[in-house]
């Protein structure tokens, strides 16, 4: 998986970075498919073919600018048939809407570890080569996608009670913000993907290290670390994008860079599309700091934690960075 995102983020070349992107799609099914479970052999069969046919399209796409231009460089690319191809390849392998189905359904069949390497490392390659292409990429389709994905990614994950759907949801609508600004300010996409693995990173470690994986495990996190379930409460209001935590940053950004190309019915709809994300966000806020409930609880209270320092060890860093950044630099 490190060698197939190494070598796209080192290529100049499309087949060079055709090949890391297949051998990064390979390498992750076995860690898919490891629970030996029917649901986990589903979400690695449904990856595979998603990936492939992205890659298809890839390969696709740049043997048509080859054809056009007479060279494999990545950067070159002015066609708009090709760059179009493209940025769709590009958008199904990071899961954003319209082609992003197949990432709640990925994450739910898999341990909450590899759901993590799903929703960050693997949104690594796809996104530098985003970055790459993005001044040839076909502005109003990118915006299409980045709408598309925040009102998905918030109307999807509003009835879900399995956190890992909530979470691919949550990966949705931030590939939409992202999608946004691609081809006016790509700096600022880049920094809102960024932001986005660091907030993601500590989440899923937190919720790995105390095994909860549904709403109603969420009750009865206190009991396992009261601490854990605060740091959790503020990672969550992070990315939903509440001042002055620094997931507020990125999309105060965004929303300036829309106003500025003076599309602001799009920033608009964004911003009120945020709002859907924020709904279950508080949910799992409410039930994670704010509910006590008055009787005994219906699930299981885990008295005992597997305390694994490998699992711990990043989650002081990526938290405190994921939500004290913007209040430490405001001054």
């Amino acid at each position: 998986i490190t060698i197939g995102t190494i070598l796209v983020t080192s290529s100049n070349s499309w087949v060079l970075a055709w090949l890391g992107l297949e051998l990064n799609a390979f390498a992750i099914l076995p860690l898919i498919s490891k629970p030996k479970h029917p649901r986990s052999i589903e979400a690695a069969t449904k990856y595979f073919l998603t990936q492939s046919t992205a890659s298809c399209l890839i390969l696709f796409a740049s043997t048509i600018n080859a054809w056009q231009t007479g060279t494999w460089t990545i950067t070159q690319m002015p066609d708009k048939l090709p760059s179009t191809l493209m940025l769709i390849a590009l958008a199904t392998k990071l899961g954003a809407a319209p082609v992003h189905l197949w990432l709640p359904e990925v994450m739910q069949g898999t341990t909450l570890l590899t759901a993590l390497l799903i929703s960050t490392w693997q949104k690594i390659a796809p996104m530098v080569l985003i970055f790459t292409t993005s001044n040839h990429a076909p502005s109003n389709i990118a915006l299409l996608i980045g709408l598309l994905s925040t009102h998905l990614g918030g109307w999807g994950g509003m009835n879900q009670t399995q956190l890992r759907k909530m979470m691919a949801f949550s990966s949705i609508a931030n590939m939409g913000w992202t999608m946004m600004t691609l081809t006016s300010e790509p700096k600022t996409s880049m920094m809102n993907i960024m932001i986005y693995l660091l907030l993601t990173t500590p989440m899923f470690l937190l919720l790995a290290q105390t095994s909860t994986k549904t709403l109603q495990n969420m009750t009865t996190m206190w009991t396992t670390s009261p601490s854990s379930t605060t740091t959790l409460m503020l990672l969550l209001l992070s990315t939903a994008g509440l001042p002055p935590l620094t997931g507020f940053m990125p999309k105060l950004l965004i929303l300036n860079e829309l106003i500025t190309q003076n599309l602001t019915p799009a920033a608009i709809i964004t911003s009120m599309a945020s709002l859907l994300s924020l709904i279950f966000y508080l949910r799992i806020t409410y039930l994670t700091t704010l509910l006590n409930p008055p009787n005994s609880s219906t699930s299981t209270t885990k008295w005992r934690q597997n305390m694994n320092n490998l699992k711990v060890a990043p989650v002081a860093p990526t938290a405190v960075m994921g939500t004290l950044v913007l209040p430490t630099l405001s001054p």
